[in-house]
């Protein structure tokens, strides 16, 4: 064949050329980026992958040594069977493709390895959808030439079988074995192989083409009948839709692979816990689906380092919206933030956890009307301690607490636990004792998480490398020890529970439970010594449960959360800190059973009193958010406004605006000043006994 020695001699006079520069095998494998962005939990196993390119789908890149011999053998004597003997270019396969040019036949290829791999290198070779002219022709084979100058046949053969397209979207030998046969590169057999391969040699063939071509590859040792069903299977692949092979933290993917700048990041996130959570979570909401539950999240982190163990944003597929990111989405808190409430009125001494409250009745005037706090269980207790009120989530002695401290004053401690309130106190009113504030399950878990780090308080994290974060003290560490342990008291709490209840666990715990308005959402948060768990229940969608409260929905999650978490390791209750003593204490009228006590150092109890008084001191008038107007036709001496105060403590002053004005809490008359304002009552300590904001209006 006279082409022949041609086509070698041009070949020969090509070496003599300056050939182009081609990219380095290091840089190609380096530039490498999988189509999916795999989460990995920290101990390095992947929890969830998620698609960042939705034209092509790439694996991780694949070493040569860990593709099977069979797949390798296949493509070598499909594609190029004197690979490892030409320089780049087949000169005998070039010729034979002229010659049936010049005799009218079809086209025919004749790249070889190489040549295929430099128009995947080649952006102007790779974007071409018509056949080659002679230029990218001449193209391709100087990049090969370059190619076989630069790079080893084993370099040029793996960057080949991760580049190449098998067929539609699978690019690269690992998308294509998984995709085809759900196997990574190493296990494909040598009917597998012949498939792929056959697949590889006509990206767009039909079936039948590619069966015959499969039975020819595979050889006359195949088994026919072998090679057909793995055909059958590859085809089945193909047509089938592909989710994602690892999808345990969609929301937790969402935030942390939004792009594929990073194909794999390290979370803080257990593979193990996370799984546990949505499976306990799935559980329990089947449980109570008949009373119109479909939503859940769950959130468990690490008190220590504040490391997120557990990210459960939605129900899933239980859920209407399972994109909906629970953990983040905002909704009424309920009553679990009331030991927040009276941690602060433990850390300001205006409350001890003795200090009898008066759970009654109880109408306060309001810019909408009177307002009326009523109890879970619509009962009133009369007198009850600040401790039973608190573990009973007792309501209208919340709503007394809110008014000592003041609104204004929670919001502000609420800011410090690291929940993003946007309204001042006064826009919630005493509501806000009940939990009207709307606030996302990852405030709350980080708040009860400060309660566990003795009013520390740090932000969560989801990654390692986010840095810890500044601490900011919160709440002193007496008063959240005293709150943990009234959260911790069984007794305390059977009340409104009884004693035998789902939130009782064998080792150390506090929990506190929420259910908000009309029963739309319901919490169970708590900690032990390592960890805090929270868990939402309700509907996305803002329907009402029936039925369902924090102790049937949210808190058999949290239980068995908590209970999985401690299998093996005891949680002990914490050590009293420096700042609070131990006292027994006896009610009047027994209106508690005697006990021992603990109290910030200087609240106890005078030891020979051992009683604790029935009556707080309080404003009587006027009523918080009483709005005044100013007469312009009477003077104004004449339209005093008249400060009253119930309660018998020695010593108590009235505070205007941070301005003492008189003692109380004898009748004071006061002279209206158009303005807002707020009218306080303390004590000899100067320490806050009650606040009311009340606004005049009228002419300066």
């Amino acid at each position: 064949m006279i082409l022949s020695p041609v086509l070698a001699l041009v070949l020969t006079l090509l070496g003599a050329l300056s050939l182009p520069t081609p990219p380095t095998f290091t840089s190609v494998r380096a530039g490498w980026r999988p189509s999916d962005a795999v989460l990995l939990d920290r101990h390095g196993r992947t929890l969830h992958e998620r698609r960042v390119d939705p034209a092509q789908r790439r694996l991780g890149w694949t070493p040569l040594g860990d593709v099977s011999p069979a797949l390798v053998s296949a493509v070598v004597t499909s594609e190029d069977r004197r690979f490892r003997e030409h320089g780049g270019v087949d000169a005998r396969a070039l010729a034979a493709v002229v010659v049936q040019r010049l005799r009218g036949g079809g086209p025919r290829g004749g790249s070889t390895v190489t040549m295929q791999l430099a128009g995947l290198l080649d952006p102007t070779l790779r974007r071409r959808r018509e056949p080659r002219g002679l230029g990218a022709k001449w193209r391709q084979i100087r990049l090969a030439r370059a190619l076989e100058s630069r790079w080893s046949k084993h370099e040029i053969l793996e960057a080949y079988l991760n580049l190449v397209t098998f067929r539609g979207e699978l690019v690269g030998v690992a998308a294509a074995a998984d995709g085809l046969f759900g196997k990574t590169p190493d296990g494909l057999t040598g009917p597998e192989s012949a498939v792929m391969t056959a697949l590889l040699r006509g990206p767009g063939a039909g079936p039948d083409l590619v069966r015959r071509r499969s039975l020819a590859l595979a050889g006359r040792a195949a088994d026919a009948a072998e090679v057909s069903d793995v055909f059958e299977r590859a085809f089945a692949a193909l047509g089938a839709r592909r989710g994602p092979r690892h999808a345990g933290a969609p929301h937790v993917a969402v935030r942390l692979l939004r792009a594929a700048g990073d194909p794999r990041v390290i979370s803080t996130l257990d593979a193990d816990v996370q799984r546990l959570a949505v499976e306990s979570l799935r559980r329990h909401l089947l449980a109570v689906r008949g009373a119109h539950v479909a939503d859940g999240a769950v959130l468990v982190v690490d008190n220590a380092t504040g490391d997120v163990l557990a990210y459960v944003g939605s129900s899933g597929e239980l859920s209407a919206a399972p994109l909906v990111d629970g953990v983040r989405a905002r909704r009424q808190a309920g009553s679990a933030l009331k030991p927040f409430l009276y941690g602060l009125a433990l850390e300001e001494r205006i409350v001890t956890p003795a200090t009898l409250l008066d759970d009654a009745p109880l109408e306060i005037a309001t810019a909408g009307g009177l307002y009326r706090p009523r109890n879970y269980d619509e009962s009133f207790r009369g007198p009850v301690s600040a401790r039973a009120a608190l573990a009973a989530s007792l309501n209208v002695p919340a709503v007394r607490v809110l008014g000592l401290v003041g609104a204004e004053a929670f919001v502000e401690q609420l800011r410090r636990l690291g929940f993003e309130l946007e309204q001042v106190g006064d826009w919630y009113g005493p509501a806000l004792a009940l939990g009207s504030a709307d606030v996302t399950l990852w405030e709350m878990v980080g708040a009860y998480r400060a309660l566990a780090s003795g009013g520390a308080w740090r932000p969560l994290r989801l990654t390692p490398e986010e840095p810890a974060g500044d601490t900011r003290r919160a709440m002193s560490a007496d008063a959240a020890f005293v709150v943990g342990q009234i959260l911790s008291d069984r007794e305390s709490r059977s009340a409104t529970f009884s004693l035998e209840n789902v939130l009782a666990t064998p080792f150390w715990t506090a929990v506190k439970t929420g259910t908000s308005k009309d029963m739309r959402d319901n919490w169970c948060i708590g900690f032990s010594r390592r960890f805090t768990v929270g868990v939402w229940v309700g509907n996305f969608s803002g329907e009402p449960m029936r039925g369902v409260s924090g102790v049937t929905g949210a808190a058999p999650v949290w239980v068995d959360v908590m209970t999985a978490l401690h299998r093996s390791s005891p949680s002990a209750p914490p050590a009293p800190t420096g700042g609070v003593v131990a006292a027994r204490v006896t009610f009047a009228g027994d209106v508690e059973p005697a006990r021992r006590e603990w109290f910030v150092r200087g609240t106890e109890p005078v030891a020979e009193l051992g009683t604790v008084p029935a009556h707080h001191a309080r404003i009587v008038a006027p009523v918080a958010g009483t709005i005044i107007a100013i007469d312009p036709e009477i003077p104004r001496a004449r339209q005093r406004i008249a400060f009253e105060a119930d309660g018998g403590e020695p010593g108590l002053r009235w505070v205007l605006n941070g301005e003492e004005l008189a003692a109380a809490p004898g009748p004071l008359l006061w002279e209206p000043r158009p303005g807002r304002h707020t009218l306080a009552l303390r004590d000899a300590d100067a320490r806050l006994r009650d606040s009311v904001t009340f606004e005049v209006r009228g002419r300066r």
